[in-house]
């Protein structure tokens, strides 16, 4: 682990692999911290000669937490916080994979800062500014179990850690049964390194500060577009249309994956990602 000052924030940062290799920078969606990398996928892309840094989000993990819904920050902090983790690591221009929010960030980097992203893979993620007709979102399940939020007791671990194994329950794909003992697991390591789980929930109300309309379609730089197709938060329809309107895109569909990053499909994200990324060195 290594921690990292910016401005009034810590953040908490994690690297893998060769220094000398192709920087790799994975930045996750909202409300997760840098746990939700899977340490295979992390040690999958560092086998292939990389050097993959992981980071937790500001109100997540080790990174600077303040109180449930006093966050104060907008999406375009989280992008220069991004910044700030290479600049202190000492890399000029990195391979940026970003899921969900992650990748909502990732394309606002390829559009301020085209000279420090090398390429842009999208994981699970939406068109950033999209103008077209209106795209699917976050299925009705997924609202009703949010509504809990209202009436869960934060100080019982048990309750929460329920409460994220439904979250985890509901972004399944089809591919295989859930393990809901693997999201146990990954649930308590989440409240482990945190004191207030409850501000990860502070993403929740984070708004941008610049107008973005249609901004997606001036990304310059190579893109790879990774969709679960059974993705019940941001359907797969939000993944194509990122891979149509970004100029020579290209889409690689997962089957039987949800808002996830299943143990089934590291093998052929960690292929298809360092493949990717081979391509642009």
């Amino acid at each position: 682990m290594r921690y990292i000052d910016h401005g009034n924030i810590r953040i908490a940062t994690q690297a893998f692999g060769n220094p000398e290799g192709p920087a790799v920078i994975m930045v996750m969606g909202a409300t997760a911290s840098m746990l939700l990398w899977p340490e295979a996928l992390m040690q999958g892309l560092a086998a292939g000669g990389l050097h993959v840094i992981r980071f937790d989000h500001r109100d997540t993990g080790e990174t600077t937490t303040v109180a449930p819904g006093a966050a104060d920050h907008v999406v375009e902090d989280l992008a220069a916080d991004v910044l700030a983790v290479l600049d202190a690591y000492g890399i000029a221009r990195a391979h940026v994979v970003g899921m969900s929010l992650g990748g909502y960030i990732g394309q606002m980097l390829a559009l301020t800062a085209p000279d420090r992203v090398a390429s842009l893979t999208l994981v699970a993620a939406e068109p950033l500014g999209w103008d077209g007709d209106p795209l699917p979102h976050i299925s009705d399940a997924f609202m009703a179990h949010f509504a809990g939020m209202a009436d869960l007791d934060w100080s019982d671990a048990d309750a929460v850690t329920a409460f994220l194994v439904g979250i985890d329950r509901l972004s399944a794909g089809s591919g295989a049964p859930f393990d809901a003992g693997a999201a146990e697991t990954r649930a308590r390591r989440v409240l482990a390194r945190t004191d207030s789980v409850a501000s990860m929930f502070n993403h929740a109300a984070l708004t941008t500060r610049d107008d973005w309309t249609g901004r997606f379609r001036d990304i310059a730089r190579p893109v790879l577009v990774l969709h679960g197709i059974d993705d019940p938060v941001l359907p797969i329809e939000n993944g194509r249309a990122l891979a149509a309107g970004i100029p020579a895109a290209r889409i690689v569909e997962l089957a039987g994956v949800g808002h996830e990053l299943p143990v089934r499909a590291i093998g052929q994200m960690v292929d298809t990602i360092a493949g990717f990324v081979a391509g642009q060195d």
